[in-house]
């Protein structure tokens, strides 16, 4: 079943719920392509491969075309999404308590943002997603425990392939090229590097573009009460409106992010930064693909710290790595409780 761009705007104008969650998810994704996908092209700035401007430009592109090309292929992370909590019931309390979701994750996101820390809106969504579905439900009935698990799933892959594919690109490339000529191996990694931060802003536009349609989605189907949101087929038009607004969101805020990825984590030189990049594409395309639902920036940030620990580890600036490691801890729990908290507000006053 395919949800029809006229029957979403006839939905939308008779219900204020919908149209609240709508605005809220507008919301999110703006600020996730202020938090994460900058995240994708961190390090071609980082090594002076490309500008900022033309970074972010190629960013928002890349995500464009890699949520409709990869979505048109597979679906799979957004099925998981649709799976991993139960907003059944009464379709106007689900509606609230979604809505109560998107709050908390714009809270959560926005104050990261302004101090700079480069946070995980996947992370954020999916927990602030679980605790409202707990208030709404009244317990752990909310979560479905099996699809869930391939979120600890997808943090292990991410955490542990990036950051050993990160330090075996960087081996392997310093070891077949330590006898080449400097400045002609530069000039090859850095074309080479922009064409991995390409592949990293694509599948970013695939996994996270994926997770948010997935809401709309959701949304959509308890609003109109017409089928389930598994069943749904994800329309082009929702690709469209989902990756024009996280290459918005990039936009405005890419610049501070950037800035604490692609420069104060690690000092890289350009093979370095193909390494990184070519790291992180090749686990989100095993993620992606295999419906786990990870974060750009985790992927990123920990194939950055495999890459400067195969240099030595003192090139990583491990206190920038703790304070991201920190955040990503306090995500689960803090977003979700926050979650939690909006949703049962929300749900004894509406």
């Amino acid at each position: 079943m395919v949800i029809e761009w006229g029957v979403f705007l006839t939905e939308l104008m008779s219900n204020p719920a919908l149209v609240a969650v709508t605005l809220l998810n507008i919301g999110v994704i703006v600020v996730n392509g202020a938090t994460d996908a900058p995240n994708a092209i961190a390090t071609v700035v980082g090594t002076r491969c490309m500008s900022a401007k033309a970074a972010i430009i190629m960013a928002a592109v890349c995500n464009f075309f890699g949520l409709l090309v990869i979505t048109l292929v597979s679906s799979a992370v957004a099925n998981t999404i649709f799976h991993m909590v139960d907003f059944g019931g009464d379709h106007h309390s689900a509606l609230i308590a979604l809505m109560a979701a998107m709050v908390a994750i714009i809270v959560w996101g926005a104050v990261a943002w302004f101090f700079g820390i480069p946070t995980s809106q996947s992370h954020s969504l999916i927990a602030g997603l679980t605790g409202a579905a707990i208030a709404l439900q009244g317990g752990l009935s909310g979560i479905n425990g099996a699809e869930w698990m391939k979120v600890i799933y997808g943090i292990l892959l991410s955490t542990f392939m990036g950051f050993g594919l990160g330090w075996l690109c960087a081996k392997v490339i310093a070891k077949c090229c330590s006898g080449a000529d400097r400045q002609k191996s530069d000039h090859v990694f850095k074309w080479a590097q922009i064409a991995a931060g390409a592949g990293v802003a694509f599948m970013h536009g695939a996994q996270d573009g994926q997770k948010f349609m997935g809401v709309f989605v959701l949304a959509i189907t308890l609003a109109t009460g017409i089928g389930q949101a598994d069943q749904m087929i994800l329309p082009v038009w929702l690709m469209i409106f989902c990756a024009l607004n996280m290459g918005l969101g990039t936009a405005i805020g890419g610049k501070k992010i950037i800035k604490s990825v692609g420069l104060d984590m690690v000092k890289m030189e350009k093979y370095q930064g193909f390494a990184a990049s070519f790291a992180a594409t090749i686990c989100l395309i095993i993620s992606t693909f295999g419906g786990l639902p990870v974060s750009t920036t985790h992927t990123k940030t920990t194939a950055i710290m495999g890459v400067g620990a195969a240099k030595r580890k003192s090139a990583v600036k491990w206190g920038v790595a703790v304070d991201m490691v920190k955040t990503w801890v306090l995500t689960f729990p803090g977003c979700g409780l926050l979650g939690f908290i909006v949703a049962k507000l929300f749900l004894m006053i509406v």
